[in-house]
């Protein structure tokens, strides 16, 4: 497993994580469309106001790997989400920050969404205990129970 820090988003990570959000393999691979600049510093200046999510800057090899988050959708469900730098992808740091992630965020059940065909991810959620909850159309839902 490489050797992770995570540590709360800052917004002099803002700017890396902005680039990393723009790479079209890792929106494709994501379902998740980019932002503009406008548009990502207003979400993250909301996410990082909120008191009831939890924002980490993933730091892998002294330099911003990339974020994971837990966040709150809907009236009862808990959902954590992340995004590594492509160019770092394949080492391990997403299944370690998640597994660092939840010793920190002890909210349980946990739920994320995946894109069917990005199997790399639902790989790191399966290695951290999350089960397949519901599968339809072009995204599967992971539950974390315990």
């Amino acid at each position: 497993m490489p050797n992770i820090v995570l540590r709360p988003v800052t917004e002099s990570d803002l700017p890396i994580l902005f680039q990393q959000q723009l790479d079209l393999e890792a929106v494709v691979l994501s379902a998740y469309p980019s932002k503009d600049r406008g548009e990502f510093m207003r979400h993250w200046e909301g996410i990082m106001k909120n008191k009831n999510v939890t924002a980490r800057t993933i730091v892998y090899k002294e330099k911003v790997a990339g974020h994971i988050l837990c966040w709150k959708e809907g009236k009862f469900e808990q959902r954590v989400g992340y995004w590594i730098s492509n160019q770092l992808w394949g080492r391990g740091i997403a299944t370690s920050a998640l597994q660092e992630f939840l010793i920190e965020v002890k909210v349980r059940p946990l739920f994320a969404e995946v894109a069917n065909h990005n199997l790399a991810s639902k790989r790191v959620l399966e290695k951290n205990g999350f089960a397949l909850h519901d599968e339809g159309g072009k995204i599967s839902m992971f539950k974390l129970d315990k």
